[in-house]
């Protein structure tokens, strides 16, 4: 079973910057848009931005321009660096990978989830 690690999510003031990862790792698969979501308390869970196998992204409008999100497919790894962080970005951020993966003699449907990662913008 494909496992997805995050990592970077921390402390961090107003116009402050971090840098999300996530490996995804386990078993043999093949990733086609991986993507980084976030929840709020007390709201639902919203994309924040996706990127294909050829390289095609995909923001919420309220982070265009401040996030990018880049991956490296020979490490299985998506990155989301985070620039001119407002308190609005608060949030647990979760990482996702869809694709398909090899399980017992067969290929299925991949659509997997991160464990989360908080992201805290405090003044």
């Amino acid at each position: 079973q494909v496992q997805l690690v995050e990592s970077g999510g921390g402390l961090v003031q107003p116009g402050g910057s971090l840098r999300l990862s996530c490996a995804a790792s386990g078993g043999i698969f093949s990733i086609n848009t991986m993507g980084w979501y976030r929840q709020a308390p007390g709201k639902v869970r919203e994309l924040v931005a996706t990127i294909t196998k050829g390289g095609s992204t995909n923001y919420q409008d309220s982070v265009k321009g401040r996030f990018t999100i880049s991956r490296d497919d020979a490490k299985n790894t998506v990155y989301l660096q985070m620039n001119s962080l407002k308190p609005e970005d608060t949030a647990v951020y979760y990482c996702n990978a869809n694709g398909r993966q090899y399980i017992a003699l067969s290929w299925r449907v991949m659509d997997n989830w991160g464990q989360g990662t908080q992201v805290t913008v405090y003044s």
